[in-house]
């Protein structure tokens, strides 16, 4: 008979490292129901907005919208993925950022989760801290990666056109990556020869680091307060990877979590199968929360304005135009279209959100030990009010779906506010944040 695994007491017992460990079932049964699940984030990003069609093509049952509100609504065609997840999954209309009103519109990716003034920004200043990275601030010391920041294409991309919905403390844009096997082989394999020399690049890696930060500091003290600025942010950027790389030692002699792998498939042609990147992205985000890598990701799915080579996806699904094209058709063929590449999107996120469900967690599993957060920075082309908004998952969190809520001129950021709520986060606000949201989907104690 195998002994039980202390809970507490196996925190400090690997390399003096005090970190949580994910729920084991040599645990025993009673911490597996007593202990705190763990709670995470996941934030799935469409550009280019949603069907809306216009009236006079009669093909209403394509919007991406319900026609009617409450518990009573129906998924139309471009949603009607979600229908059997319709007991862990909610819709939101009217929401938006008030900011995004006041900008310039082609920036609703940058501000999507931030919600920033970018049309008024602080001196110096490119963005505000989004919401995955402020989870990721709170969820860091229970996990080996703080975050996993995800897109169609590598890099951060440029303003209005960002390549990357994940911003730091500073407002500044977090490198995305965008191919799913170097996601898993950096997350998942290891060996005793590797664990070696990572740890051996790692320890000479924070050399360097501690000696520029050193180095930089007295050099600091030499400079104008326009370079000191400058150098601020540089040591910013220095104190940070000295932190991950600190992180990344902490955690190389602690085993992962056995998993089968045996499922993913890594030989897609994008370009011809865009749906199995999609999908083998997505379950290596699964893979990684099951394993508690990381308890936050901000996933680009497509960008705006006809960039990256995801414009051409609905090309490849043999519709008529490009991403960016079908967001500004106006005649029927072309609006029909649209929604149906809305329909193949809510076909790639519900097959996520199933895949969570699917995973068992303790005596759960866990879709209801996450929230995920599915939608666009406009609702049509250029048009920043009523923004599309799902939210899945959380019942763990004290979240109630299936509602179609509508509130016209909601602030955006008091749904991110009250999603950093369920998750725990002692926050009294986010961004423009006005009040925590009233309806009844949160059912956590009100500050």
């Amino acid at each position: 008979m195998k002994t039980k695994l202390n809970r507490r007491s196996v925190l400090k017992g690997f390399v003096g490292v005090s970190l949580a460990l994910p729920i084991l079932e040599i645990m025993g049964e009673e911490v597996l129901k007593e202990s705190n699940r763990a709670k995470r984030f996941c934030a799935l990003y469409t550009a280019n907005g949603m069907s809306h069609p216009q009236e006079k093509n009669k093909i209403d049952q394509w919007n991406w919208y319900p026609s009617e509100t409450g518990r009573n609504f129906k998924f139309n065609e471009s949603t009607k993925a979600f229908e059997k997840l319709r007991s862990q999954v909610s819709m939101f209309g009217g929401f938006g950022h008030k900011n995004a009103i006041l900008s310039d519109p082609h920036v609703c990716s940058d501000m999507w989760l931030t919600g920033a003034p970018f049309h008024d920004p602080k001196p110096g200043t490119y963005n505000t801290i989004s919401l995955d990275q402020v989870i990721a601030q709170h969820t860091k010391k229970h996990c080996r990666q703080a975050s996993l920041v995800l897109s169609i294409d590598n890099g951060v991309g440029f303003l209005s056109r960002t390549g990357t919905i994940a911003y730091n403390n500073e407002g500044k844009p977090i490198p995305a990556e965008n191919n799913p096997r170097n996601v898993f082989n950096r997350l998942f394999l290891s060996s005793k020869d590797s664990m070696e020399q990572q740890r051996v690049l790692l320890k000479k890696k924070m050399k360097i680091v501690d000696a520029v930060l050193d180095s930089s500091r007295d050099f600091n003290k030499r400079l104008g307060s326009a370079d000191r600025e400058k150098m601020d942010q540089y040591l910013t950027s220095l104190s940070e990877l000295e932190s991950r790389l600190e992180t990344s030692e902490k955690w190389i002699d602690i085993p992962l979590k056995q998993q089968d792998f045996s499922h993913l498939d890594f030989d897609y042609d994008l370009e011809q199968d865009p749906a199995q990147f999609y999908q083998t992205m997505f379950d290596v985000i699964t893979l990684a929360f099951d394993a508690d890598i990381t308890r936050s990701v901000a996933f680009m799915l497509n960008r705006e304005d006809g960039m990256g080579i995801s414009n051409t996806f609905p090309l490849r699904l043999g519709l008529s135009k490009d991403h960016h094209g079908l967001s500004h058709a106006k005649d029927k063929k072309g609006q029909m279209d649209f929604a149906k590449y809305d329909q193949f999107l809510s076909g790639q996120v519900s097959y996520f959100l199933e895949n969570l469900k699917k995973t068992k967690e303790a005596d759960s599993n866990l879709l209801d030990n996450s929230l995920v957060l599915f939608g666009s920075g406009c609702s049509t082309t250029h048009n920043v009010k009523n923004v599309p908004t799902l939210l899945a998952g959380g019942k763990n969190m004290g979240v109630k779906h299936g509602s179609y809520f509508r509130r016209d001129g909601e602030r955006l950021n008091n749904l991110y506010l009250s999603i950093l709520k369920s998750m725990d986060i002692p926050v009294n606000s986010f961004g423009d944040s006005t009040k925590e949201l009233k309806e009844g989907i949160f059912t956590y104690q009100k500050a």
